[in-house]
């Protein structure tokens, strides 16, 4: 009898000290994953105002090109008026058609400037655009880490209460997902779950 007390006795201790150790475990994993996650937030948040930033200076573009487009489309009226005028003028003194001449080339150096700068300033749109877009993706990055971290956490918490070690293991796969893309994200990897991303966003 006493041997059967002696083995209970022995399993219990070793039950006690494997959920020790499980315990353990998951308080190091929680506190890691906390820092990371820290880490990753921080970074994800500077990618949110960059994003802002180069969304604005690309609205601000657009309307400068649009404002350019509207000064060009009233230079061009004023001389599609003034070559009519000129096709038309046969009372004209020599130095009214000189002057006349002179708007004229004016007007179309006007239109050829703008022209030319609407492509620079479209150029220059484009290209906060492509960065809004490079942003954003890192941006998807950092959103699944964290989504990846926390669910781990979750997870641990659940494992810690129910004494579980398979939810321990399921936490390690969740936050290995969360670590691969936030470290992506860090060094500008390609690393991107598209399908989750999409759900996040």
């Amino acid at each position: 009898m006493s041997d059967i007390k002696d083995a209970v006795e022995d399993v219990m201790g070793k039950a006690e000290q494997a959920s020790d150790r499980l315990i353990s475990v998951i308080a190091i994993l929680v506190a890691v994953l906390a820092t990371v996650m820290a880490l990753f937030s921080i970074k994800g948040g500077n990618i949110g105002q960059a994003m802002a930033q180069a969304q604005a200076r690309s609205v601000n573009a657009w309307a400068y090109f649009q404002a350019k487009s509207t000064k060009q489309t009233l230079a061009e009226s004023m001389l599609d008026q003034l070559v009519l005028e000129r096709e038309r003028a046969t009372a004209m003194t020599p130095e009214t058609l000189a002057l006349l001449d002179k708007k004229i080339e004016f007007y179309r150096a006007k239109v050829n400037r703008y022209e030319s700068e609407k492509e620079e300033i479209k150029q220059q749109a484009e290209a906060y655009e492509k960065t809004y877009e490079e942003l954003n993706f890192h941006d998807d990055q950092f959103d699944i880490a964290e989504a990846g971290i926390t669910l781990a956490m979750a997870l641990l918490g659940i494992a810690a209460l129910t004494r579980r070690a398979w939810l321990v293991w399921l936490a390690l796969f969740f936050s290995g997902l969360g670590l691969a893309s936030g470290i992506s994200g860090f060094v500008g990897g390609t690393f991107h779950l598209d399908f989750i991303a999409r759900m996040l966003g």
